[in-house]
């Protein structure tokens, strides 16, 4: 059944960010062992969306590297010098992630939350931790589990008097990359609802679906660019491309990506068909590389919205080009020159609105899971009361629907539940 805001002393959960809207996820979990901040991310729009101002927290969690989760934190170990937990790729990609989101808002002229020292002073405030070994705040155990979505991404189960299960964003099947989600039990439940009401097509044919429109581009002479995240979708991309023995090239920061799971076996599905990959493809370094780009059968670059990055300069040589293409396969925000160009055909490229009239085709290889997936966690977990965040607003009551029998909340940002 749908609940309002609990009003009873105990449990408490406050939602600073990412409750009703996707990305921005930050939420304080108070208890016994003192106010832990799980998450504290920013919306990449123009301009960015940031959370609402943190209080005073004891520890910090960190579920993944990704910029809507990990963008705010220096702003917060900035002010409140606390320990912050999480998997090696999350802290080796986070510091990424965390100076090129600075970095875009010094060249947008946005508003800049932080300096590049507080980023790394976040870093020597990390403690790294791994699936399955718990660790303690305030006396009580919290346990990182394995939760898809990208290398390193957890979980956090923590084992008190109500036994609590924060997912962060999961996905529930296995991919080339990772492994897919395990499903601890848990009393109260706080998980992700990005896809509530929607489902992903079958993955394989999707993946095979890419392949044969790559090769059908390759083969008619022309040049394949795939837009892409750096962490975690340029690297499944080169994992589904390698065996086509095309001249693939990489570009962007995923190649410093790359690196960083290269060092971490135990966080993906096959380490050897990984490294595979990324050797199989050329590392695009300098200039010079990028002006005779016109040598590499497939691009695979930064960004993924098309907002930046080495992809723009690519698709500016091909835009014209009847027999090339450009293959999207990430979420695109509204606001994004990625769903600019997918709904209208135009891209903006300098400064200057351009017509894109090479073909451009979007594939769904989403590393979140659908409704159905999402079901299917909620029961096996079998909590009592669910909290569904990193949704869009409304749209959660269709997952929430499915939860008869449980109290569910959909709380809004800055809420705050006690139970």
């Amino acid at each position: 059944m749908l609940s309002d805001t609990a009003k009873v002393k105990g449990l408490k959960f406050t939602f600073y960010g990412g409750a009703d809207e996707v990305g921005g996820l930050a939420v304080t979990v108070e208890d016994g062992f003192g106010k832990v901040m799980f998450d504290y991310g920013l919306i990449p729009k123009d301009p960015p969306v940031h959370p609402l101002e943190a209080p005073p927290v004891d520890e910090i969690i960190l579920t993944h590297a990704h910029v809507d989760h990990s963008g705010m934190i220096p702003w917060l170990t900035s002010r409140y010098q606390v320990p912050v937990h999480g998997t090696y790729p999350t802290k080796e990609v986070g510091r990424l992630l965390m100076l090129d989101s600075l970095k875009v808002a010094r060249m947008e002229g946005y508003f800049e939350p932080y300096e590049n020292g507080d980023v790394d002073d976040t870093m020597s405030l990390f403690t790294v931790e791994r699936f399955d070994r718990g660790f303690n705040i305030g006396g009580t155990e919290f346990i990182p589990r394995m939760a898809g979505h990208i290398p390193g991404a957890a979980m956090f189960e923590i084992r008190g008097e109500n036994n609590i299960l924060f997912t962060g964003d999961i996905h529930t099947v296995e991919t080339r990359l990772v492994p897919g989600a395990v499903v601890p039990k848990a009393d109260v439940l706080v998980i992700e609802s990005t896809y509530s009401g929607r489902e992903h097509p079958d993955r394989k044919q999707t993946e095979d679906g890419l392949v044969d429109k790559v090769k059908e581009i390759v083969e008619r002479g022309g040049q394949a660019i795939l837009p892409a995240f750096a962490v975690g979708r340029t690297q499944e991309l080169l994992m589904i491309l390698e065996k086509t023995g095309y001249n693939i090239w990489v570009d962007g920061m995923g190649r410093k990506v790359n690196r960083i799971y290269g060092k971490s076996r135990e966080y993906v599905t096959s380490h050897n068909d990984l490294k595979r990959a990324c050797l199989r493809a050329y590392a695009v370094e300098t200039n010079e590389d990028r002006f005779r780009s016109d040598r590499a059968d497939v691009i695979v670059t930064t960004s993924g919205m098309l907002d930046g990055g080495p992809a723009l300069n690519y698709i500016e040589k091909i835009r014209n080009d009847p027999k090339s293409g450009i293959l999207m396969s990430g979420f695109q925000v509204e606001e994004s020159n990625g769903y600019r160009l997918l709904n209208t055909g135009h891209l903006e490229i300098n400064g200057v609105l351009e017509k894109v009239n090479c073909e451009v085709q979007r594939f769904d290889l989403s590393a979140h899971a659908g409704h159905s997936g999402l079901v299917d966690f909620v029961n096996k977990c079998d909590p009592e009361t669910v909290m569904l965040v990193h949704g869009d607003g409304d749209r959660r009551k269709i997952l929430a629907d499915e939860f008869d029998g449980r109290k569910v909340f959909l709380p809004k940002k800055g809420d705050e539940i006690v139970l």
